[in-house]
């Protein structure tokens, strides 16, 4: 019986090479020359961390940091930005959660949108990933461009696809 994985995975050395991008980008950038900006990446706790002077710094930053994600192939749906917090010194900092594997709450979306489709296909959770299997590769396939077409929250990767 044909099966295929739906998970939600990122690069974290794609995420590397483009935070060092844009602290290369930040060093020639006139408006941050002489601020106090850092990006940090905590790779364990999948942790980005924008530390800068005003919340201008802070769009323009995220703005920087978006484009070089996406230049890498990085859906921006991935990174989920918090709320611009007062830091040292009177600055600000601003933590964005890189957002790997499917959560139970869009795992349950995504398995309710498969049964409402009618498709003779079943779908089960399985830790971060929702696996799906049919008789027919074609029903399959279907699954694949409804949930392409979908406004799901987070960037969907099709893996493991056996028939």
């Amino acid at each position: 019986m044909p099966t295929f994985d739906i998970v939600s995975k990122v690069e974290m050395q794609e995420i590397d090479n483009a935070i060092n991008n844009t602290k290369k980008e930040l060093q020639g950038r006139y408006d941050f020359r002489g601020s106090k900006t850092t990006i940090e990446l905590n790779k364990k706790d999948g942790l980005i961390t924008l530390h800068t002077e005003d919340e201008m710094k802070v769009r323009a930053l995220r703005e920087m940091l978006s484009n070089h994600l996406a230049k890498r192939k990085i859906d921006p749906r991935a990174l989920e930005f918090g709320e611009v917090q007062p830091a040292l010194g009177s600055t600000v900092k601003v933590e964005v959660k890189i957002n790997q594997g499917v959560s139970a709450e869009i795992a349950r979306e995504i398995v309710k949108m498969i049964k409402d489709s009618k498709l003779k296909v079943q779908a089960a959770i399985q830790d971060e990933q929702v696996r799906v299997s049919g008789k027919q590769i074609d029903d399959l396939q279907a699954v694949i461009k409804m949930l392409r077409d979908s406004a799901i929250k987070i960037p969907l990767q099709f893996v493991n696809m056996k028939s």
